[in-house]
C-alpha cells in the first residue's frame, strides 16, 4: 500500500526526472572523459614514436645505413623497450628489426598505419595491435618505427569501464536514496492523512504520532497537534457555552410557561387574553422542545455514550415505533406498517435508536402525501443489518440532500409544517455513534431513508465506531 503510494507520488516522479537529467549529464561527461583519455594516450604514444623516428633518421643521415642497422640492433637488444623496428631494402628484404616482414597494409611511401603481427610476441593469446609510422630513406630502403598500443587501448577501456560502473552506482544509489526519501515523506504524509480521516470520523481527540526524530516532520506534527488541541479546546468551550445556555434558559422559560398556564386557567372563557396566553404558551413549548433536542444531540455526541450499548432487536424497535405512530398516520388517512425479518440483532443504545427511528417515521408521516403509506423495513444480510423508512411524498431535491442533516435546516415547502429542523440532526448523530451508514434513496414516488449497521455491530463483535461512506452524498453525518 505504502509502496504503491510512493511510486505514484509527485516527489518520486520529480526525483526520477532529476535522476534522468543527472544520468544524461554523467553519460555525456563519461563520454568526454573516455574520448579525451584515449586521445591523450594515443597522442603521447605517437609523439614518442615520431621522436624515435627522428633519432633514427639523424643516425642514418650521419652514419649511413650500416650505422642505422647497428642502432636498431641496440634498440632491439634493450628488453625494457616495447617499440617495433623494421628496416628493409628497396626490394622489401628485411635488414634489421624485430618484425619478420613488412606489413602488407603499409603500401604508401610514408605515413601512419595500424596492423597486427603474429610474430610480435608469439606467446600472446592473440596478436597485439601495433601502430607505426614509416618513411622511405634516400637509398630506397624503408624504415618503420612503431609501438604496441594494445595495452593503451586496454587501459582506456578499463578507465571507461570504471567510469561506467561508477556512473551506474551513482544512479542506483541516487534512485535508492530517492525511493527512501520519498517513502519516508509519503509515510509521514500518510500518517497525517490517516489522522485527518480519523478526526473526520471520530472527532478532534486524535493526534498525529511523533517519531522522536525532531526533524521538520516532527515539528509539523507538533504544530498540527497544537492546533488540534486549540481547536478542541475552543469547540469544547463553544459546546459548554451552548449547553449552559440551553440549561440556563430552560429553567426560567419553564417558570414563565407555568405562570402563563396558571393565568390561562384562571381567566374566564370569554376573556380575549386567554387566546394570546395560549399562543404564547405554545411558542414557549416549542422553544423548550428545541432546547431539549439540542441537549439530546449533545449528549449523543458525547464519547461515553457507547458504554450503554447492549444487544437489541431492531425489528422489535420498528414494531414499537409503528404502534406509536399508527394513530398519527390514520389522522392523515394513511397507514404505517413494518416488513422484513422478525429478528435482527445489533449492539447499540436502544433508546437512541428508538428516538432516531421515531424521528424518521414522524417525518415520513408529516411530509408524505395524504392517505399515503409509510413502510418501516428491517433486514439482515452478511454485510450487516439495515432499517429503512419509506414514504410516498414529494421527496427531497438532489441539491438539498447535503443540507437536510444540518441543525435547524428545513426545506422551503416544510416551513409551514410544525417542527424545528433538528430531527434529522439527531438521526445523523445516532448513526455516527453506531458507526452506521445513511442512504437517501428515491422511492418512486417518495423517499427512503435507510440506516446500514456494519457487521461489526452484531452482538459479540466490537463496533468500530466509524461512519461508513454513503452511496449518495448527504454531507457530514
Amino acid at each position: 500500500m505504502l509502496l504503491a503510494k510512493t511510486l505514484r507520488s509527485s516527489t518520486f516522479r520529480l526525483a526520477l526526472i532529476w535522476i534522468a537529467i543527472f544520468g544524461t549529464v554523467v553519460a555525456a561527461l563519461l563520454a568526454y572523459v573516455y574520448l579525451s583519455t584515449a586521445s591523450y594516450l594515443r597522442s603521447r604514444s605517437d609523439q614518442a614514436t615520431v621522436a624515435e623516428l627522428a633519432v633514427l633518421r639523424e643516425t642514418y643521415a650521419s652514419g649511413g645505413r650500416d650505422r642505422l642497422i647497428a642502432t636498431i640492433a641496440q634498440r632491439i637488444a634493450d628488453k625494457h623497450l616495447s617499440d617495433v623496428y623494421l628496416l628493409v631494402d628497396s626490394s622489401g628484404v628485411p635488414l634489421a628489426g624485430n618484425l619478420a616482414a613488412w606489413p602488407a597494409s603499409l603500401k604508401d611511401a610514408e605515413g601512419w598505419g595500424s596492423f597486427s603481427a603474429p610474430d610480435w610476441k608469439p606467446d600472446a593469446e592473440q596478436p597485439s595491435l601495433l601502430r607505426a609510422t614509416f618513411e622511405t630513406l634516400a637509398d630506397g630502403s624503408r624504415l618503420l618505427v612503431g609501438r604496441d598500443v594494445q595495452e593503451l587501448d586496454q587501459l582506456a577501456m578499463k578507465i571507461n569501464t570504471a567510469l561506467v560502473v561508477t556512473a551506474l552506482l551513482i544512479v542506483v544509489v541516487a534512485a535508492m536514496a530517492s525511493m527512501t526519501i520519498t517513502r519516508r515523506t509519503v509515510g509521514r504524509i500518510e500518517s497525517i492523512n490517516a489522522t485527518s480521516r480519523a478526526i473526520m470520523q471520530s472527532g478532534l481527540s486524535e493526534r498525529i504520532p511523533l517519531r522522536g526524530t525532531r526533524d521538520e516532520w516532527d515539528e509539523l506534527a507538533t504544530n498540527l497537534n497544537s492546533m488540534l488541541e486549540r481547536i478542541e479546546t475552543l469547540m469544547g468551550e463553544v459546546k459548554q457555552f451552548t449547553d449552559n445556555v440551553a440549561h440556563e434558559l430552560r429553567t426560567p422559560i419553564t417558570r414563565m410557561r407555568g405562570r402563563l398556564e396558571k393565568a390561562h386557567n384562571s381567566l374566564g372563557d370569554g376573556d380575549a387574553h386567554k387566546s394570546m396566553i395560549g399562543d404564547t404558551m405554545a411558542d414557549l413549548e416549542s422553544v423548550l422542545r428545541i432546547f431539549s433536542s439540542l441537549t439530546r444531540i449533545s449528549q449523543i455526541e458525547a464519547t461515553d455514550r457507547t458504554a450503554a450499548f447492549r444487544p437489541i432487536n431492531l425489528a422489535e424497535i420498528a414494531h414499537e415505533v409503528v404502534e406509536l405512530y399508527d394513530a398519527a398516520a390514520e389522522e392523515k388517512g394513511g397507514q404505517i406498517n413494518t416488513v422484513g425479518d422478525p429478528r435482527v440483532l445489533i449492539t447499540g443504545d436502544r433508546d437512541l435508536l428508538f428516538d432516531a427511528l421515531a424521528n424518521l417515521a414522524d417525518n415520513a408521516i408529516k411530509h408524505g402525501r395524504e392517505a399515503g403509506r409509510v413502510t418501516v423495513e428491517v433486514r439482515e444480510t452478511e454485510a450487516g443489518a439495515s432499517i429503512a423508512v419509506s414514504d410516498q411524498g414529494p421527496g427531497i431535491p438532489g441539491d438539498e440532500i447535503r443540507n437536510v442533516f444540518k441543525r435547524f435546516y428545513r426545506l422551503e415547502r416544510s416551513r409551514q409544517t410544525p417542527g424545528n429542523g433538528l430531527g434529522l440532526s439527531l438521526v445523523a448523530a445516532v448513526a455516527r455513534l453506531h458507526g452506521a451508514q445513511i442512504e437517501i434513496l428515491d422511492n418512486a414516488p417518495g423517499l427512503t431513508v435507510r440506516l446500514w449497521f456494519p457487521a461489526s455491530a452484531r452482538p459479540g463483535l466490537e463496533a468500530n465506531g466509524a461512519v461508513m461512506t454513503t452511496k449518495r452524498p448527504i454531507g457530514d453525518v
